[in-house]
């Protein structure tokens, strides 16, 4: 294991293994502090830096030694803020050749989707060698970003701690900007942990380029200089802990358990989890919450007794297990299937989920209390007063953007009104389309009405379009775009296409003569 997981010992120890651990790095690390015009390093060292003691000083310094740098911030807004704020000097230490390859994949990110002003902004910032990269790319966006990094031709990336965690993209200085985010949970600035740091600063050091790789967090005065050498290089990381104490977690695994009949009586169950790493941790089982889990699962249908203290999953209880979704949102589809719903109405269902993360409502959001007179509820709103209402106005803004995505509403347009990017969008459309399947799934085996409904609507977010362009959207080549201009243009169905030339079928909008072919080998 790597030598940032803190308590790497103990999770040997529960899983009874020789722990085998490891510092060793490709590239040497030097870690350090910038104050004023000089990085202060761990290891006593210093290192001058020309122009002063700001973030962008730290960026073209590394690049007037012909190497790059991947600067962390703690907001997507600042991300974008800060390349835009690059560009000018990046672009100095872009060569020719390295200009056209970027003016190819400014095309690429430009042409991979949606037209929107999120991949317009990022564009203009990889022409100059410089990019963000944040969650709320869209994935091809984020792939163009990195792959473009890896050989070279960025000079560049500023990022949220998205990039840090798991995607491969060393750079010769990594330059930590921020170590305070805010909370949405806590409503105000929280430091980031230890571990975060930690694992931005390994990716410090390009194996077969660099002999040396630099961490370096900004201190904005000599006491701030010292805090962050305490508090962040010397100190060690925080340990891991299991999350299986939570409610979802326990609700999840202990339908697993009964519905596989791995574990069928509350011994069983106790007794596996006993061999956990949480039970392991906390030194106990919270007897209690386990107890009430196993009354929830039998009270909801979940589960039943059979004989004597014996536990046997509902066709209900299997069927959500199977799914992969938390018992708790099958209850909530379930009541929602009782009752009598339109396409919003199921698509606040599928929001009001636990397994649903929703977007948080700010204070540009005073059109979603307006809207909900107009709209029809399977799932209960809480009165305005109560401490529930927030996150029932989050749900009401996320179901909204989802039926704006299958009613054709641009992406630029989206962005706009929700406050999200491309790639938040695709994340939830993905989620939509998952637990509307669910809910599908749920409604044919207790035989309720909405399984065509239902059914449409998979398909409808699967491809955010109306109704009339399901024919054409699942041509390849054919998104909800191009599907709306032929449709527009006279081609509403499969038939019409088959029945048009090549040039007529080009001539429309967002087609073109490569597309026009591909759709007459496809249909003829």
């Amino acid at each position: 294991l790597s030598a940032t997981i803190q308590n790497a010992a103990e999770i040997a120890g529960w899983l009874d293994a020789r722990l085998v651990q490891s510092e060793w790095r490709p590239v040497p690390l030097k870690e350090g502090v910038l104050y004023k015009d000089r990085i202060y390093f761990l290891d006593g060292s210093t290192k001058e830096i020309k122009g002063g003691g700001r973030a962008p000083d730290l960026v073209t310094d590394i690049l007037g030694e012909k190497g790059q740098a991947l600067v962390f911030v703690n907001s997507r807004r600042s991300a974008q803020a800060f390349a835009g704020k690059l560009k000018d000097d990046v672009s100095r230490f872009v060569d020719e050749d390295e200009k056209k390859e970027l003016l190819k994949i400014k095309r690429e990110i430009v042409s991979s989707g949606e037209k929107n002003i999120v991949s317009e902004n990022l564009a203009e910032c990889v022409e100059n060698g410089v990019a963000f990269h944040h969650a709320g790319l869209s994935n091809s966006n984020r792939r163009a970003v990195e792959d473009s990094f890896k050989k070279g031709i960025l000079k560049c990336i500023v990022a949220t701690p998205t990039l840090a965690a798991g995607v491969n993209t060393p750079a010769r200085r990594v330059i930590i900007k921020d170590v305070w985010r805010y909370s949405q949970t806590d409503g105000y600035m929280i430091p980031i942990p230890i571990m975060e740091v930690k694992q931005a600063m390994g990716r410090a050091g390009r194996p077969g380029y660099d002999t040396v790789g630099e961490a370096v967090l900004v201190a904005k005065n000599d006491r701030e200089r010292e805090r962050l050498m305490y508090d962040y290089l010397t100190a060690e990381v925080e340990p891991i802990y299991s999350k299986l104490g939570s409610e979802p977690a326990l609700r999840i695994h202990i339908l697993a358990l009964i519905s596989t009949n791995f574990a069928v009586t509350r011994d069983e169950i106790t007794e596996f989890l006993q061999k956990t790493f949480y039970a392991r941790q906390m030194g106990t089982l919270p007897g209690d919450k386990i107890d009430d889990i196993l009354s929830f699962l039998e009270e909801s249908g979940f589960i039943e007794e059979e004989g004597t203290n014996t536990l046997r999953a509902t066709l209900f209880g299997k069927k959500t297990s199977g799914l992969y979704i938390d018992p708790l949102s099958a209850l909530k589809m379930r009541e929602a299937l009782e009752g009598e719903g339109d396409e919003f109405s199921y698509l606040h269902a599928i929001c009001s989920t636990p397994d649903m993360r929703c977007i948080y409502v700010s204070k540009k959001d005073e059109w979603i209390e307006e809207k909900l007179g107009t709209r029809r509820f399977l799932v209960e709103p809480p009165p305005s007063f109560s401490p529930d209402y927030e996150w029932f106005l989050a749900e009401v803004k996320t179901a909204s953007m989802l039926e704006d995505w299958i009613s054709e509403m641009s992406e630029d347009g989206m962005i706009q009104k929700y406050q999200v990017g491309p790639g938040d969008i695709h994340n939830k459309v993905e989620t939509a389309e998952w637990l509307l399947h669910a809910m599908q799934e749920l409604a044919r085996i207790f035989d309720f009405d909405a399984v065509p409904l239902l059914t449409r609507l998979i398909v409808r977010m699967r491809y955010g379009c109306k109704e009339e362009l399901l024919n054409l959207v699942r041509l390849k080549g054919i998104g909800r775009v191009r599907a709306r201009a032929l449709y527009n243009a006279g081609f509403t169905s499969v038939n019409d296409l088959r029945k048009a030339s090549i040039e007529s079928i080009a001539r429309v909008k967002h087609i073109g003569k490569v597309i026009a072919r591909s759709i007459k080998e496809q249909v003829d």
